[in-house]
């Protein structure tokens, strides 16, 4: 620890406050708190656009702080130019022979940042960080050739994560085509030699299933008490909208454990084959109808008894080997932009799904006999059970991932050293 200083952020790094036209961007190059991705996720293209006006300007290298509570744990490091909404920080080395760029990135998404970074925040409806406690909060800092090993080790570990990623998107893609291919297009193996119902652009022995008869409940959720109150005793893990990419796929949980009432607990409490469609948000950012499917990995990962928010609902199937089609066809409904069908938007801007209606008027085909369809199941419930495997796997890398970066960053772990002992 000889070789290492204390630092304040401010003294390593730049608050960047340069300015781009939002008309020079792309969705692509646009990054905001929704479009950023969790736990060092990366990010996503975005949805939306501002129409007009400037925003935060990045460079290759930079690194982008979401700065609103709810999203502190939302960091990237910049691979492009691009251009960031108010809510998210841009930071920048003040020099490169001093703190590296990708050494800072890792300062910045630690825990220990991350934590003091909530406590300084400030505001009651959506809490910002402060950036003057940002500016004074110190680190440990080593000599450039540690941050380079640090970094190296740190990067080897979200080269793995982001590869598992993308063998998810992969699978999951290719699920979502083949049920369009077969459930859709009825592209199904053998479709050749199955005749069209007369007048009805459907194969014989199909039939059109409105999903009031598929499911055998449809249920909002809970919200609970903070803490224990009175009826309120049984602890269950609340899952909202915001918490399905990290539930879905082995994130570190932001969901939070509230307490509920034991009824509700055995009407509401999760259960393999649910699937969880979020009910109201806010409309200006996306449209309602995103859906986690239950499955035991799923309830492995929450680890205790666990409930829907009451901002979604949970649709229950009558079979629940046909809750991955659910869940497909919901997909398949916001891809194709018709899920807004079935939102109506309130004058507050909330959007709200129109349960009751999407039941009566949205159907999934399927073949009447169990045996035709058990055989297109069988494909589907694998590659969803692959998509699973690699989300534990994606979970395992995280956490290991988490409980070394703090080690590294603070000296517990000499880097350089190990490798001389091992060379030796």
């Amino acid at each position: 620890m000889a070789e290492w200083s204390t630092e304040t952020l401010d003294s390593i790094a730049e608050l960047v406050t340069e300015k781009i036209d939002v008309g020079d961007l792309t969705s692509a190059t646009y990054i905001s708190t929704e479009n950023m991705l969790p736990n060092r996720g990366g990010v996503e293209v975005a949805q939306k656009l501002p129409k007009s006006g400037k925003v935060n300007s990045f460079q290759p290298g930079d690194v982008l702080f979401s700065n609103i509570r709810t999203y502190f744990k939302k960091v990237w490091y910049a691979p492009w130019r691009g251009g960031a909404s108010a809510d998210v920080i841009v930071f920048r080395p003040r020099d490169t022979q001093k703190i590296l760029n990708r050494f800072l990135y890792y300062l910045l998404s630690s825990d220990a940042f991350i934590s003091a970074t909530v406590v300084a925040s400030k505001g009651t409806k959506m809490p910002r960080g402060d950036k003057d406690a940002m500016r004074s909060h110190e680190f440990y800092i080593p000599s450039l050739p540690v941050q380079q090993r640090i970094a190296e080790i740190m990067s080897t570990y979200d080269e793995l994560i982001e590869n598992s990623q993308r063998q998810i998107k992969i699978l999951e893609s290719m699920v979502l085509a083949l049920y369009r291919e077969w459930f859709i297009h009825f592209r199904f193996p053998g479709h050749e030699s199955v005749p069209p119902v007369p007048h009805v652009d459907i194969p014989q022995g199909w039939a059109a299933t409105p999903f009031e008869f598929l499911l055998s409940s449809m249920t909002g959720g809970d919200w609970g008490d903070e803490q224990s109150n009175g009826d309120t005793t049984e602890p269950v893990i609340v899952v909202r909208g915001t918490d399905f990419d990290e539930v879905a796929y082995g994130g570190q949980l932001r969901a939070p454990t509230r307490y509920i009432k034991p009824s509700s607990l055995t009407s509401r409490g999760l259960k393999v084959g649910d699937v969880i469609i979020e009910n109201s948000i806010n409309a200006k950012s996306r449209s309602v109808g995103t859906t986690l499917l239950v499955d035991e990995y799923v309830l492995k990962r929450l680890g205790q008894n666990a409930i829907a928010a009451s901002f979604c609902k949970v649709l229950r199937p009558c079979n629940q080997e046909i809750a991955p089609l659910i869940h497909l066809h919901a997909r398949h409904l916001r891809e194709d932009g018709r899920m807004e069908y079935y939102q109506n938007v309130a004058a507050n801007g909330i959007a709200n799904f129109q349960a009751q209606r999407f039941s009566k008027e949205e159907h999934i085909t399927l073949p009447t006999d169990e045996g035709k369809l058990a055989e297109l199941l069988e494909p589907i419930a694998s590659m969803f059970k692959n998509v699973a495997v690699l989300a534990s796997k994606l979970a395992i890398l995280r956490r290991t991932r988490d409980l070394l970066l703090p080690r590294l960053i603070s000296g517990q772990i000499d880097v350089l050293r190990q490798e001389e002992e091992g060379a030796a």
